[in-house]
């Protein structure tokens, strides 16, 4: 089961965080992704062109033999430009996305590597800067979710209330919300490396182990141990 990410060429690389692609050979059941404050556009000969918007809880996908899937992964608060629909739209939701020409193309791609090149081919990076609000989210994805976020507010020029509203807007998530799926995915980063479940706690910014585990309860429905009992299986998407 290939699962393959990329990472997205420089004048994107502010705004896609990667490309990616998973195929089967044999039939892949309940195969879990757990939130990541990402949205993703992605693509598979089943079902189509879709937008996946920013999850707060693990969903879970039954993959048919030889399927294949691409994706393209945005930075959090990053799509909007792309998309042209509100973040906070997509919140824990798949929808189609009608661009047929784009789905001609994948359809007749004849690898997941030509998938994953003619997604990335398929943007344009902005012509602008990433606008004030999305240099706030910016901060907060590089601080994995650790950081003050009455600061983060006042440096983007606006009050606690105003930031609520337009990080929801462009991530789909609010900032507390947006700051916690951001530590839980970096505590499963480090997970995925054996590292100790209580320095993994302090690494990540949790209080505590309790504290980490709650966050695991709510993201998963599981502890930590049992998200890594079998290593190497699942992604953050």
């Amino acid at each position: 089961m290939p699962y393959l990410e990329q990472a997205a060429e420089p004048a994107l690389s502010r705004w896609v965080e990667c490309v990616w692609s998973i195929e089967t050979a044999d039939p892949l059941l309940a195969y879990p992704v757990r939130p990541d404050g990402c949205i993703d556009i992605l693509y598979s000969p089943t079902d189509g062109l879709e937008v996946v918007g920013a999850m707060t809880a693990e969903r879970r996908f039954d993959l048919a033999p030889q399927a294949r899937t691409a994706g393209i992964r945005f930075r959090p608060g990053m799509a909007a430009h792309f998309l042209r629909i509100p973040a906070e739209e997509l919140t824990d939701r798949i929808l189609p996305l009608k661009d047929p020409t784009l789905a001609d193309r994948l359809a007749n791609a004849p690898s997941a590597g030509e998938c994953r090149r003619i997604l990335v081919s398929s943007l344009r990076a902005p012509a602008d800067p990433p606008n004030g609000v999305q240099r706030a989210i910016e901060a907060v994805a590089s601080s994995h979710g650790d950081i003050d976020l009455e600061w983060v507010a006042r440096q983007a020029g606006m009050s606690e209330r105003q930031f609520r509203r337009r990080c929801l807007e462009e991530s789909g998530l609010p900032p507390k919300q947006l700051c916690r799926v951001l530590r839980f995915r970096r505590a499963c980063t480090l997970g995925e490396r054996g590292l100790p479940w209580g320095l993994i706690a302090a690494e990540a910014g949790y209080f505590d182990q309790a504290h980490l585990i709650r966050d695991f309860r709510e993201f998963t429905g599981n502890t930590p141990v049992s998200v890594f009992s079998n290593t190497g299986k699942g992604h953050s998407g």
